[in-house]
């Protein structure tokens, strides 16, 4: 009876470890651009925080989507309050989670940055916001 505890406490303590050791090492890391287009938290038992990117790299040219997962509410609510803007994601790629508890996807977003420029090729960029003239502008205009 003994040996079967013992094997049991083992054996759970193995895959405790593996979890540890596969939640805190990240098979890749990176940043997308892109504007965020659907962001909810879902899930049956375990609610995660799941979301769709959508990235372009030239005007005209077909939208691909970025699938992502975010665990912390704060990162959570920080992309909420910037739905409809530029944002770039931040995210970590963890590579064998066996279930979809921890996420639909194997992105997760640690940081997100509003990026209000463009770009449209290289040297060329579209700002995103309007900007005041400065005092060269102003002067040029002037008669």
């Amino acid at each position: 009876m003994l040996r079967i505890v013992m094997a049991v406490v083992a054996a759970a303590v193995l895959v405790a470890l593996y979890f540890v050791a596969v939640l805190n090492w990240s098979y890749s890391t990176g940043e997308r651009a892109g504007w965020v287009q659907k962001f909810s938290k879902k899930g049956w038992v375990c609610k995660t925080w799941e979301g769709e990117l959508a990235l372009v790299s030239l005007p005209g040219s077909s939208v691909e989507k970025f699938y992502f997962t975010v665990h912390d509410d704060a990162v959570a609510g920080q992309i909420m309050n910037l739905m409809g803007k530029r944002v770039s994601l931040h995210y970590e790629e963890k590579v064998g989670l066996p279930t979809s508890c921890f996420g639909d996807t194997r992105y997760f977003v640690t940081k997100v940055a509003v990026t209000p420029d463009i770009p449209l090729g290289p040297g060329v960029v579209l700002p995103g916001q309007a900007t005041a003239p400065g005092p060269a502008a102003s002067a040029a205009s002037a008669p």
